[in-house]
C-alpha cells in the first residue's frame, strides 16, 4: 500500500514537473499581465500626478519585468537535455558518495526534479508572486510631493523585491534544468535575502524622520521576509545536502 502510495505521489509530480516545463510562457504572460494589473491600481489610488508617474511606471514595470526576463535568459541559456559540468569545487561533501556518469545518471529512476524536489520547485516558483504582493500592499505609489524617507524606503524594497524575484526566477530555471549549480545558487540566493532584509533595517534605522508607525510596520514586514528564509533554509537545506535524488540530478553521484 505504501509502495503503492508512493508510486502515485511520484506521478503527480511528475506531471506537475512536466506541466512546468510546457506551461512556463503561459505562467509568464499571466504574471506580467497580474502585475501590470496590480500596478495600475495602485497609481489609481495616488501617484499618477504629472511628476510621478515616470518613476512610478518605472517601478511597476521593473517589478513585473524583472523576473521574467531571468527566467526566460535561464532558459535560453540552459537548454532541455544539456548535460552541463559539474563545478571544480564540491561544496557538499557530507555522506559517502559514488560519482557516476552523466549520462548513466540519466537514465536512473531517481534522476530529474521530480518527487520531494517538485515541492521545492513550486515554493521556489510561488516566492515571485508572494514577494511582489508584499511589497504592492506594503508601499504606496510615490505621491509627487514625496518625503524623503519615502523615497530612500521605497527605493531599498524596490531593490529587495526585484532582486529577490529574478534570483529564485533563475533558480527554479536551474532545478528544473538539471543545472549542477543549482544548490549552491539557491543557498546564495537564501543568504543574499537575509543581509537585504538586516541591510534594509539598518538603513532605515539611521533615517531620523522615518514614523515610527512606518518604521513598527517596515519592521515587521523584514522580520517576517527574514523568519521565512530561515524556515526554508531549516527545511530544505538537509535536503538539498543528503538527498539522494538532489546528490544524483545536481551532483552525478550515488551512495557508496
Amino acid at each position: 500500500m505504501k509502495q503503492g502510495l508512493r508510486h502515485r505521489l511520484n506521478a503527480r509530480s511528475v506531471a506537475l514537473i512536466c506541466r512546468l516545463e510546457v506551461d512556463l510562457p503561459v505562467l509568464a504572460l499571466l504574471w506580467v499581465a497580474a502585475a501590470a494589473l496590480a500596478g495600475g491600481l495602485r497609481m489609481s489610488f495616488g501617484g499618477s500626478a504629472a511628476p510621478a508617474i515616470v518613476p512610478n511606471l518605472a517601478s511597476y514595470s521593473l517589478l513585473a519585468a524583472a523576473p521574467i526576463v531571468t527566467m526566460f535568459l535561464g532558459l535560453r541559456w540552459f537548454r532541455r537535455g544539456m548535460l552541463h559540468p559539474q563545478p571544480a569545487l564540491r561544496l557538499s561533501r557530507m555522506g559517502r558518495w559514488h560519482i557516476v556518469d552523466p549520462v548513466v545518471a540519466r537514465a536512473l529512476p531517481l534522476f530529474g526534479a521530480t518527487g520531494l524536489m517538485a515541492s521545492l520547485v513550486v515554493g521556489i516558483l510561488l516566492n515571485i508572486p508572494l514577494r511582489a504582493a508584499e511589497f504592492l500592499t506594503a508601499m504606496p505609489a510615490l505621491p509627487a510631493d514625496a518625503p524623503g524617507w519615502l523615497l530612500i524606503l521605497r527605493q531599498l524594497m524596490l531593490l529587495d523585491v526585484v532582486l529577490m524575484t529574478s534570483m529564485y526566477a533563475f533558480a527554479a530555471v536551474l532545478a528544473l534544468r538539471h543545472v549542477p549549480s543549482f544548490p549552491r545558487f539557491l543557498i546564495a540566493a537564501w543568504v543574499i535575502d537575509i543581509l537585504l532584509q538586516i541591510g534594509i533595517a539598518r538603513i532605515l534605522g539611521a533615517v531620523d524622520d522615518l514614523p515610527p508607525m512606518v518604521a513598527a510596520s517596515l519592521g515587521g514586514l523584514l522580520e517576517g521576509n527574514l523568519k521565512k528564509v530561515l524556515i526554508s533554509i531549516a527545511i530544505w537545506l538537509p535536503y538539498l545536502i543528503l538527498s539522494k535524488r538532489v546528490n544524483l540530478t545536481y551532483r552525478c553521484r550515488v551512495p557508496a
